[in-house]
């Protein structure tokens, strides 16, 4: 599918006290070449990124991905992004996302061309896949072996595990592996046996009544629309929670969801082959509250 809009940012250090910055945009033709052959994030992955779901032609949850980039930017060492000059490129982009329907942005810090002075930053616009069969029908997943222990975040943070970067080689030949096993999707689990996340996606689990998701300490990148959805719960008087998850728990689940910021809320039909019950009425009325406008 190709892209609709196409935008370069010259990064603003982040403490530049502009109001207005117009002038650090460059619009460019999103079918023609624009990357130099020296740049670092094609080369060697060397960067962050952000998906950002549009309804209607409306951001959802800007702040927090903008917070999350601005994350991902600290643990990669590279410039602090200045939030509100990505926060206008945003906006900028959103007027080029499909007025109806669902689309996507993605945000792109790059270090940029090796040697150079520095990073190369750029935003995109398109269309979002049709989700609808994930979503109403749900998915099967398999367990895979993220090959490290629950710990290792903690010990070695040059892994940058928990970070959101453009080095996604390991979670695309999971998703490969996740259909050669027949299954949808796959969920990550460390070593010593505890749960993590989807390559994509986060994971909800429906335990004893209470919505809980594996804790942010394993070095899982802490999702938007998690985050948004358990704040909704909680409106409602649901218990959420953060747990430290042994791959046990996931037997104990009646409901499971992958939640993701342009899939929303997928529920969960079998776990490695373990049938799952689908809540489908309240799978129904988590997408309704992830379609509508949010901030």
């Amino acid at each position: 599918m190709a892209l609709r809009f196409a935008l370069v940012i010259e990064p603003a250090a982040s403490d530049d006290p502009r109001p207005d910055f117009g002038g650090s945009f460059r619009v460019i033709d999103p079918s023609a070449p624009a990357l130099s052959v020296g740049e670092l994030s094609t080369q060697r992955g060397d960067g962050i990124f952000e998906s950002i779901g549009v309804v209607d032609g409306h951001a959802q949850e800007t702040q927090a991905h903008l917070e999350r980039l601005a994350h991902s930017a600290e643990i990669c060492d590279l410039p602090v992004p200045h939030l509100e000059q990505w926060r206008q490129a945003v906006e900028i982009a959103a007027q080029h996302a499909p007025s109806q329907g669902e689309g996507v942005i993605k945000l792109i810090l790059s270090r940029g061309v090796e040697h150079g002075p520095a990073p190369t930053a750029w935003v995109t616009v398109n269309a979002a896949p049709d989700n609808t069969a994930a979503r109403e029908r749900g998915i099967r997943v398999v367990t895979l072996d993220r090959g490290y222990g629950i710990d290792t975040p903690a010990s070695a943070p040059w892994l940058l595990l928990g970070a959101k970067t453009l080095s996604y080689a390991v979670n695309m030949a999971a998703l490969r592996e996740a259909k050669r096993r027949g299954a949808d999707d796959a969920i990550f689990v460390t070593s010593d046996g505890f749960v993590l996340e989807a390559p994509t996606a986060s994971l909800i689990l429906r335990i004893d009544g209470r919505f809980v998701t594996p804790a942010p300490n394993g070095g899982i990148l802490h999702g938007t629309t998690q985050l948004s959805l358990f704040a909704h719960l909680e409106e409602q008087g649901l218990a959420t929670g953060y747990e430290t998850l042994p791959i046990g728990a996931m037997g104990k689940a009646d409901a499971a969801w992958l939640l993701s910021s342009v899939r929303l809320a997928a529920p969960v039909t079998a776990i490695d082959g373990v049938e799952v019950p689908v809540d489908a009425e309240l799978t129904a009325s988590f997408n309704r509250y992830l379609l509508s406008p949010r901030d």
